[in-house]
C-alpha cells in the first residue's frame, strides 16, 4: 500500500556567476556525483533528483516554484557547494511550500595539503558559504533540518534517510482523508480536537461517516469472498479450533471476514487512509472490528479507538515512514503498570495493549486467531489477534491539541518480556520500561498532557517523528534517558510564555 519510490527529493546546489564557467562546470560535476551517491547509498527510501546549479535569484525562485507544483517532490536537499550570496534566495524560500533540508557538506572529504591552492579554495567554499545561507534560514524562521559531514559518510545517508521518511509522511498528510465512523467516546477529551485546525496545519482531512453508511458495505460482501478471507486467516495465523470449518464459534469468524471486507471496500472507496470506530456506536454490527481492524493496520491505514482521529492520523503518518524498515509500528494504549517496591529487583513497567485492536506488524511470533467476550459495546464476543511485542528499542508518540497549538509528545522506551506468561489475557501487547524510568517518564508525559493513545512503533527513532513534527510546525517534547523533570517542566512553561508554535 505504501510505496516510498513514489517520491523524490531535489538536490539544489548553489553557488553563484562570479566563478566563471569553469569553476561552475566543476560544481555541477560535483553535484552529478553527490546526487548518485546519496540515491544509491543504503537505506535510502525515496528517489534523489539532480537540478541544475543555482546562481541566480530568478533560477532559484524558479525551482521551489517547481517543486511546490511537482507532487512526486516531497522536499529540497539544498547544498551550497561555494558561496551563494543568500539575499539570492529570499524570493525563493519565501514561495517554498514543501519541507528544506540543509546538507552542509563538501565535495572533497580532505584537505589536500600538498596542493591546496586559491583555485581549490574558491571551489570548495562550502564552510562559509553554508553558514551564510544557515543565517538567511534562521533570520526567515524557516523550519529546517541541518546536516552536517561529509556526504559519503553512512551516518549523513542516515540522517537524510530519516529526513525523507518524515518528509513521505508529511507529504502523504497533505492529501489524507480520516473516517471517523461514528463519534467521540461519550465524555472523553483528550480524543476529541479542532479538525480544522489540524487540516490548516497538518493538511489532512477528518470527517464523519455513520456506521450505516459502513453496514452498507459489509451487507454486500459475498459469501464466496468471505469463505476466501477465512482461508486466508487459516493459512495466516493459528486459529482457535472452535473458529475453524465445523467449529461452535465458525460463524463469529465470517462475520469478522465480513467486517474486514466491507470496512476495505468502505475505505477505498473513500478514498481513505485512517479512520476511527468506537464501541458506543456499533448499530447495524454484530462485533466490534477487532481483527479486521488489526489487518488492516498492517496494511498500513492508520487507526484510533473511540474516535480518537489524531491517533489514528498519528498512526498513518507513523506507517508511511516506516514504510520498508524492519520492526512494527501499531496504535496502543498505556493500559496497567507493573510497582514493584524498591529494592525487590525489578523495574516498573508498563503493559501496552487495547482490547482488540493491536496491529500484528509488531507481533514477535505467529499471532493466535480467538474469540473472547468484550465486557463492552453489548454485541457478539469480536475476533481478534493474541500476540506479544518483542523485546527492543521503541518509542511512543501522541499528537494532542493544546487548544492553541498542536503538541506532539515522545517517550523512548525499552520492551522486554513479560517475566511470567499472560494466558489469561486475550489482547496483543506489549511490556516497556520507559526511559530513564516509569517514574520521570510517566510524570513528564503527564505534565505535557500526552494521550493515553500513543502511536507505538519498535521501527521509528526520536528522529523521524522530531523530523516530522518539525517540518509540520508542530511543538515536540521527547522524553528519554537525558530527561529531567525540572528542565522538562520549563521547556513546556517556555513553550507556554513564547507562544513559539
Amino acid at each position: 500500500m505504501i510505496d516510498l519510490k513514489d517520491f523524490e527529493v531535489w538536490l539544489v546546489t548553489g553557488s553563484q556567476d562570479l566563478y566563471g564557467e569553469q569553476a561552475l562546470s566543476e560544481v555541477l560535476d560535483h553535484a552529478k556525483s553527490v546526487a548518485a551517491g546519496l540515491a544509491e547509498s543504503d537505506g535510502m527510501p525515496v528517489r534523489v533528483i539532480l537540478k541544475p546549479v543555482v546562481t541566480t535569484p530568478e533560477a532559484i525562485l524558479r525551482v521551489c516554484q517547481a517543486a511546490n507544483n511537482e507532487p512526486a517532490c516531497i522536499g529540497l536537499v539544498t547544498w551550497m557547494h561555494t558561496f551563494s550570496p543568500a539575499k539570492m534566495w529570499i524570493a525563493g524560500l519565501q514561495a517554498l511550500g514543501k519541507p528544506l533540508v540543509h546538507l552542509h557538506t563538501q565535495f572533497n572529504r580532505d584537505i589536500p595539503w600538498a596542493t591546496i591552492d586559491m583555485d581549490f579554495m574558491n571551489t570548495n567554499q562550502s564552510a562559509h558559504g553554508g553558514r551564510e545561507f544557515g543565517f538567511l534560514c534562521s533570520r526567515m524562521r524557516l523550519p529546517r533540518k541541518v546536516i552536517v559531514g561529509h556526504w559519503q559518510d553512512p551516518r549523513v545517508h542516515r540522517e537524510l534517510a530519516v529526513w525523507c521518511r518524515a518528509a513521505a509522511a508529511r507529504r502523504d498528510a497533505q492529501t489524507a482523508k480520516i473516517a471517523r465512523i461514528g463519534d467521540n467516546m461519550r465524555d472523553v477529551s483528550v480524543t476529541e480536537g479542532d479538525k480544522v485546525a489540524a487540516q490548516l496545519k497538518m493538511g489532512y482531512t477528518v470527517n464523519g461517516y455513520g456506521v450505516g453508511d459502513l453496514v452498507e458495505y459489509v451487507e454486500s460482501a459475498s459469501a464466496q469472498a468471505i469463505d476466501q478471507l477465512c482461508a486466508e486467516y487459516e493459512d495466516t495465523y493459528d486459529v482457535a479450533g472452535e473458529l475453524l470449518a465445523g467449529g461452535a464459534r465458525r460463524e463469529s469468524l465470517r462475520e469478522a471476514a465480513r467486517i474486514e471486507l466491507g470496512l476495505r471496500a468502505f475505505l477505498t472507496a473513500g478514498p481513505f487512509v485512517g479512520f476511527t470506530d468506537t464501541f458506543e456506536n456499533l448499530h447495524g454490527l454484530k462485533q466490534l472490528p477487532g481483527l479486521p481492524v488489526q489487518r488492516l493496520m498492517n496494511d498500513g491505514y492508520g487507526f484510533g479507538a473511540e474516535g480518537d482521529w489524531k491517533a489514528a492520523a498519528m498512526t498513518r503518518a507513523a506507517k508511511v515512514m516506516a514504510s520498508g524498515l524492519e520492526g512494527g509500528t501499531s496504535f496502543i494504549e498505556d493500559y496497567t503498570y507493573h510497582l514493584p517496591p524498591a529494592g525487590a529487583g525489578q523495574d516498573a513497567t508498563c503493559l501496552g495493549s487495547h482490547m482488540l485492536e493491536v496491529c500484528p506488524s509488531i507481533a514477535a511470533a505467529k499471532p493466535s486467531c480467538e474469540i473472547h467476550p468484550l465486557g463492552i459495546g453489548g454485541k457478539d464476543p469480536p475476533v481478534r489477534l493474541v500476540f506479544c511485542a518483542p523485546p527492543g528499542p521503541a518509542v511512543n508518540a501522541a499528537l494532542v491539541d493544546m487548544g492553541d497549538r498542536f503538541r506532539m509528545v515522545l517517550s523512548e522506551l525499552e520492551v522486554i518480556a513479560p517475566p511470567e506468561e499472560l494466558e489469561k489475557l486475550p489482547v496483543a501487547r506489549a511490556l516497556w520500561k520507559p526511559l530513564p524510568d516509569l517514574q520521570v517518564a510517566a510524570t513528564a508525559w503527564i505534565y505535557a498532557g500526552g494521550s493515553h493513545h500513543p502511536t507505538f512503533s519498535q521501527a521509528l527513532t526520536v528522529e523521524h517523528f522530531e523530523d516530522y513534527a518539525e517540518m509540520s510546525g508542530i511543538e515536540f517534547l521527547a522524553i528519554g534517558a537525558d530527561t529531567r523533570l525540572r528542565d522538562f517542566k520549563n521547556i513546556i512553561r517556555w513553550n507556554d510564555a513564547t507562544g513559539a508554535y
